[in-house]
């Protein structure tokens, strides 16, 4: 059975694999969403989408040792946060892999959200492994493969969601607006960047 004890197994999807563990860190996430929302620097970047530059829809933050590009900006680290960095070591025992940078996101209400996207740049290498935690709002997450079949689950307080395997060249994920979610989300994404010049 591995690390995973009785916890849910892998789920095999076309092109990808998908873990899903609805009550991974249900004992301590009130303390954890109470500690990173009032300690993680958050800040509001700005993305260029259609030759204009917005407000994200959401706060972020990237820690970690390296460097990171996305939607067309780099964002350097900051330093480990230690309960990040106690998260950090819990996920990769679970995993049974390494994780050098975490993206966190703050989702303040329904009306934050991330549009279809993979985590796909160059900098993570081929077949990244994506280990997710959910604190806070249930939030709807939506998967669509490139040739038409939908997925979506429900990431709820304390969850644990990982998307390894081939899922980042096949499959986009979303986190679409909520009508009616007035508590706030944070999403830790931990993911591993080889070195450059190395594949994962």
């Amino acid at each position: 059975m591995g690390l995973w004890g009785e916890q849910p197994e892998w789920i095999e999807l076309i092109q990808g694999r998908l873990l899903w563990w609805p009550d991974a860190f249900a004992a301590e996430a009130d303390a954890w969403l109470l500690q990173l929302q009032r300690e993680i620097p958050w800040q509001q970047h700005r993305l260029r989408l259609f030759g204009r530059e917005l407000d994200e829809p959401r706060l972020s933050c990237w820690m970690g040792e390296a460097a990171y590009r996305y939607s067309g900006q780099t964002r350097q680290p900051l330093p480990w946060h230690p309960l990040v960095a106690d998260i950090r070591r819990r996920l990769e025992a679970l995993c049974e892999r390494p994780f050098n940078g975490v993206l966190l996101n703050l989702y303040r209400d329904g009306q934050d959200s991330m549009g279809w996207h993979a985590d796909d740049e160059p900098e993570l290498g081929a077949d990244p492994v994506i280990a997710s935690l959910s604190l806070g709002a249930t939030r709807r997450f939506t998967l669509r493969h490139r040739q038409g079949e939908r997925r979506q689950l429900l990431l709820n307080h304390g969850s644990l969601l990982v998307m390894a395997g081939e899922m980042q060249h096949h499959w986009q994920h979303a986190l679409p607006k909520a009508a009616g979610v007035t508590e706030a989300r944070i999403n830790l994404t931990f993911r591993y960047l080889p070195p450059r010049g190395r594949a994962a």
